[in-house]
């Protein structure tokens, strides 16, 4: 299996909107194109159970 050693950026159709997803040593992130700031889950936060509560604080603090 090939590791993953730097970021790997692909784009994504949801629905009508476009996404570009980035999947990282450290993270995923999924931000709509051509915009900065999106929904970013950290691998060690996904395998314990904690994305839900990262992924809540995250939208709280934008909002």
């Amino acid at each position: 299996m090939t590791p993953l050693d730097k970021p790997l950026r692909r784009e994504l159709a949801i629905g009508k909107d476009i996404y570009t997803l980035t999947i990282s040593p450290d993270s995923l992130k999924l931000v709509p194109k051509g915009k900065r700031k999106g929904l970013e889950l950290i691998w060690t936060d996904l395998v314990s159970g904690d994305a839900a509560l990262a992924t809540a604080l995250q939208a709280s603090l934008e909002g």
